[in-house]
């Protein structure tokens, strides 16, 4: 297994944001010795239906980011997501900063060009990002090393985020008591899912881990949470704390997404991402999106 350089004597200060409409979570994390920061997974709004676009969650990081006086270094995609849109360049264009993305958006960008038929003008090689992390990349948030962990099974490009004692999960697991993410989306695997969330559990039990979703639990019986630690996901996560074998988790994991529908937003939302943030236009430079029907 890869060794990481895991130093949970650095202690980040994390300041969350969460967009209520896709029940995500965005996070400025700060270096603890200087004013450089990250941020990771932002948000574009979108009203669909209209199809309007806004940036009032990434103004509120854009705003915090400027009261505080930090320097945006990185601009972190944990996935390419498919429920929400990035406001990546957005950002990138007010504060700075690189946008980095696991090396397999390639993947991603194959599966999906040929999804919304997109022509040879859309380039599936991931120069859309400024960087591309491969397992066991290490990057510097400020005097703060970071590294990258890949975990696909969501998706192939799925990457966890190690800085510090701060640990950056994406949708390779959720809140204990919600388990993991689904597993069927094209390049997705139950079975390869299963050993990526090991990998985060294998990580000290001190170490926090910061949700990109979070629901409310089952049936959203309580208030929605960001933080966790691998000590408690270890010990309680319901799909594989505890005594929750490999063959359990894959048995319920294809069940389960069996019965899911897409998320309301994968249209757009892949569209975008795919491309680093980037809404995609027409022969006429207009923003535009397409409806592939009967593709998914």
């Amino acid at each position: 297994m890869q060794k990481y350089p895991v130093n949970l004597d650095i202690h980040p200060e994390v300041e969350s944001f969460f967009d209520e409409a896709t029940n995500t979570f965005s996070y400025i994390v700060k270096d603890p010795g200087s004013n450089a920061c990250a941020i990771v997974d932002s948000v574009m709004d979108i009203d669909y239906a209209s199809g309007r676009i806004t940036y009032d969650g990434a103004d509120a990081i854009i705003e915090s980011v400027n009261k505080r006086g930090l320097q945006v270094e990185w601009i972190i995609e944990t996935h390419v997501h498919a429920d929400h849109l990035s406001a990546a360049p957005y950002i990138q264009n007010k504060l700075g900063g690189k946008i980095g993305i696991g090396e397999k958006i390639t993947v991603v960008q194959d599966t999906f060009g040929k999804v919304f038929n997109e022509g040879t003008e859309f380039q599936r090689d991931g120069s859309q990002f400024d960087a591309l992390f491969k397992d066991g990349d290490t990057y510097t948030v400020g005097g703060m090393q970071c590294f990258a962990m890949s975990t696909p099974g969501h998706t192939p490009a799925c990457m966890v985020h190690v800085m510090g004692d701060a640990t950056f999960v994406g949708d390779t697991i959720f809140m204990p008591d919600s388990g993991s993410a689904r597993a069927d989306f094209p390049g997705g695997d139950a079975r390869t899912l299963y050993a990526s969330i090991q990998k985060v559990l294998s990580l000290p039990d001190e170490m926090r881990l910061f949700m990109c979703h979070d629901y409310g639990g089952p049936d959203e019986a309580r208030d929605v949470k960001w933080e966790t630690t691998v000590g408690d996901e270890k010990a309680n996560n319901i799909h594989v704390g505890g005594d929750k074998t490999e063959e359990d988790f894959v048995s319920f994991r294809t069940e389960r997404d069996k019965k899911l529908g897409m998320p309301r937003l994968i249209l757009p939302s892949l569209q975008v991402n795919m491309r680093a943030g980037e809404v995609p236009t027409d022969a006429s430079g207009r923003m535009m999106l397409k409806v592939p029907v009967n593709a998914l």
